[in-house]
């Protein structure tokens, strides 16, 4: 849990707009989303360099079409993940995008509210491609429990504390949207038609 806590602490205290005017009078604002990208990979190595695995099972599935279902779940949960990346901008959010803009002399553009494709439906499908990965598995051990508790714990803290910022960033756009999207799981399907809103 202190490993997760690490990860979760530098993720999140890193991502604040409080710490980013702080960081951005250290280091140039173009290296601002790498070098949190940076500081995140370090975490992610330091839990994967000194997790210990606890083995005792909690649950088997043994029956090959249900585990094989759980599966799919599992690389479902991946590729959503990946997607959901590029659906906004995979090498703006990984700080390549504002790293190249620099050298060549170009301004990042403004930050637009956009809700592409499965945004329309679930604001953090980011975070819901996590959850499906951490928890389905055919053979949950303890360790791994652990692991899937901690981790969700972080992702629902986090959002709490993601959302603040984007209220803060786009205002009643963004609490529109809110009312409309799910958090994580879509539970009916009403879209937000808000997408196809000029405002939004």
């Amino acid at each position: 849990m202190l490993l997760i806590g690490v990860f979760a602490i530098q993720h999140s205290v890193m991502a604040r707009q409080s710490f980013k005017r702080w960081w951005t009078r250290i280091v140039p604002a173009s290296v601002e989303r790498s070098t949190y990208v940076l500081f995140a990979s370090f975490a992610l190595l330091l839990l994967y360099w000194q997790w210990q695995p606890i083995p005792t099972p909690v649950w088997t599935v043994n029956h090959p079409v249900a585990a094989g279902a759980i599966d799919a779940v599992f690389w479902l949960g991946w590729v959503e993940l990946v997607v959901s990346t590029f659906l906004l901008n995979h090498f703006e959010l990984f700080g390549l995008s504002q790293v190249f803009m620099h050298l060549f002399g170009k301004q990042p553009p403004e930050a637009k509210f956009r809700t592409p494709l499965l945004y329309r439906y679930v604001r953090h499908p980011i975070y819901l491609g996590i959850l499906l990965a951490v928890w389905a598995t055919p053979a949950m051990t303890v360790g791994h429990l652990v692991y899937s508790l901690g981790i969700t714990a972080y992702i629902l803290i986090g959002i709490q504390l993601e959302e603040h910022d984007l209220i803060q960033q786009f205002g009643n756009r963004y609490r529109r949207y809110r009312r409309h999207a799910a958090m994580l799981v879509p539970l009916s399907c009403r879209s937000f038609a808000a997408s196809q809103d000029a405002d939004i």
